[in-house]
């Protein structure tokens, strides 16, 4: 690039600006974007920006936009509820990987367009930390309206779920609610009491303990802001993500948004918002930016590693820093003018949508099974013939989240109970490598499932979404599902059906067959690069390092990683990284 003789300082701004200016066919899983003509030995500069390391290997959002999972699933059938006539039909559905609680949160709040139905949510994360942010997000959203007001929750919700820098009331609002969790998962009875949609049965007595660690450091247990500086944390994962192209971070922020987002369907992120995430972490500024400076600790999990035979833990932010919070509530929304175009641009922005679309949910929420009391239904509030008011609607069916122990995907089959139990399976795209004919027997005849795509992965190409699509059509075929066809082709989901005695014949289209290519075989970046001290935090001594840390590190594939079925040799672990003396912490023996 920089050639002997001539201006030397002309062509390191012609170099500059190439870099400034990335090109499609300048992508690839490891670019050499500096090399010296004149000294073939220096080691050339490269960036893993494109490799997938962008995803992280803990997931804080989805990379889907929010689903009605009664929308989904096989309806009713008729003839099973004529021996159960004074009983509420259920619906059994287990989520692997759903991270955030949007679709729970989106089917409980469309439950009164359809017909009466109690609900069991079967969650199984590969981390505590999830399962705890879980908790977090469903009991705001349930939260008594008396006690918080709408907007008060709405904006809670985004910046909790969204940003990795808090305003100090919500700061306040996540130590308390932390605080309470904490003392209530260790105590069956006043969870039940309390919290009576939440079932913790499932988890062994080691996790339950791990999870009140994670609400105790949330609830600021440990020093202040030094526990989690995830302003620096954010900065040096950035760093290593883009290596030599972090000065023009601005332009390749730009590409990603404007020539991959955008053409896959994500037009209404806007510029402004998606750098500043980009940069900072936070994605929804609802009030002056000098007003989000709390790091945002339920975006904290930990890892344990091995350095010269030591295993150490270490604390830090290994989620997304490419695609951002924006898809699952941002893109798409009910209301159709919200998505209008004026002059070829998008007149609200993901933000605006995703404000818009959380407190229309909230509000449905509150209101669960009537989600036009709140404004005052005429039809409920005209009565009968003789004036007199109509009786009030009965109240809606309770629901029940059930989380389960973060290594029980291949051992369901074993308990009857799942055996044949559910009428619909949810794998998101970092947990398809879970996908197996074991757990496809934990389906009903018939049944559905419905596999997140990486359509909003920005490290991938196109060839790769298609291999990791065809491998998807794969694994479901392996564990006896079949395509469901006709309906409107969707980029973003595949879906398929049980085979049995029936089959439907709708939905999505058939996902095709094949085989990943190599570069789709990326390990994550804790698994390629030493750590350094700036992503990673020593925890502290007074409190020794839970389980939920050793099982998000081995449990955890990142979504490149999934589209693979195991093999006698596999990656190696990160507890296999180098870890500097300043982040070792020894585990005292338990």
């Amino acid at each position: 690039m920089i050639e002997k003789g001539g201006d030397y300082g002309q062509q390191l701004r012609r170099a500059l600006r190439t870099l400034a200016q990335p090109r499609a066919g300048r992508e690839g899983v490891s670019r050499v974007i500096w090399k010296d003509k004149g000294y073939p030995d220096r080691t050339a500069m490269t960036t893993p920006a494109g490799s997938g390391t962008g995803f992280g290997s803990v997931s804080w959002w989805g990379l889907s936009p929010a689903v009605d999972l009664q929308a989904e699933s096989p309806p009713v059938d008729p003839d099973s509820q004529a021996d159960t006539e004074h009983e509420t039909p259920e619906l059994n559905v287990l989520l692997l990987g759903s991270v955030d609680g949007r679709h729970l949160l989106r089917t409980l709040a469309r439950a009164a367009l359809w017909p009466r139905r109690r609900f069991h949510f079967y969650v199984l994360e590969n981390n505590l930390e999830a399962v705890a942010r879980h908790i977090l997000i469903l009991s705001l959203a349930l939260e008594d309206p008396e006690k918080m007001g709408l907007q008060e929750r709405s904006e809670t919700f985004l910046e909790v779920w969204g940003n990795a820098l808090l305003r100090p009331p919500v700061a306040a609002f996540v130590r308390a609610q932390a605080g309470r969790l904490a003392h209530l998962v260790p105590e069956p009875d006043r969870l039940a009491e309390q919290l009576p949609w939440l079932s913790l049965g499932a988890l062994k007595f080691r996790e339950r303990d791990a999870l009140e660690a994670v609400f105790r450091f949330w609830a600021g247990g440990e020093k202040g802001p030094e526990a989690f500086p995830v302003s620096r944390l954010w900065d040096s994962r950035l760093r290593q993500y883009l290596g030599s192209r972090y000065d023009a971070r601005h332009g390749v922020s730009d590409w990603d948004l404007h020539m991959k987002l955008h053409d896959r369907g994500a037009r209404v992120i806007h510029t402004r918002e998606f750098r500043r995430w980009r940069d900072t972490g936070v994605a929804f500024e609802l009030r002056d930016s000098s007003a989000y400076h709390v790091p945002n600790r339920t975006l904290a999990s930990g890892r344990l590693l091995s350095h010269r035979g030591e295993r150490v833990a270490a604390r830090g932010y290994w989620g997304d820093i490419a695609t951002g919070p924006f898809v699952a509530f941002g893109i798409e929304a009910d209301d159709e003018t919200l998505l209008r175009t004026s002059n070829g641009q998008p007149v609200k922005t993901a933000c605006e949508i995703t404000e818009h679309n959380v407190a229309e949910l909230f509000r449905e929420m509150a209101n669960w099974g009537h989600p036009k009391a709140a404004e005052g239904d005429p039809e409920q509030v005209q009565g009968g013939a003789e004036g007199s008011p109509e009786p009030a609607a009965p109240a809606p069916e309770p629901f029940t989240v059930h989380f389960l122990s973060l290594d029980s995907a291949h051992t369901l089959h074993h308990k009857s109970c799942y055996m044949g139990q559910f009428q619909l399976l949810y794998v998101a795209c970092g947990m398809v490598h879970l996908l197996s004919p074991e757990l496809g027997a934990c389906v009903a005849p018939g049944g559905r499932l419905i596999v997140e795509l990486a359509q909003f992965l920005v490290d991938l190409r196109q060839e790769q979404l298609q291999a990791f699509s065809s491998r998807v059509g794969e694994l479901a075929q392996a564990a006896g599902f079949a395509p469901q066809l006709g309906g409107k082709p969707s980029d973003t989901f595949a879906r398929f059906y049980k085979a049995g005695d029936s089959a439907p014949g709708h939905e999505d289209p058939a996902v095709e067959s094949g085989t990943p290519p190599p570069e789709v075989l990326a390990p994550p970046l804790e698994a390629t690069d030493p750590l350094s001290e700036d992503r990673t935090q020593p925890l502290e001594s007074g409190t020794p390092p839970s389980e939920p840390l050793k099982l998000t590190s081995e449990s955890q594939a990142s979504l490149l990683e999934a589209s693979v079925p195991p093999t006698g040799s596999q990656a190696p672990k990160s507890e296999n990284q180098t870890v500097p003396p300043e982040t070792k912490y020894p585990i005292p023996d338990i």
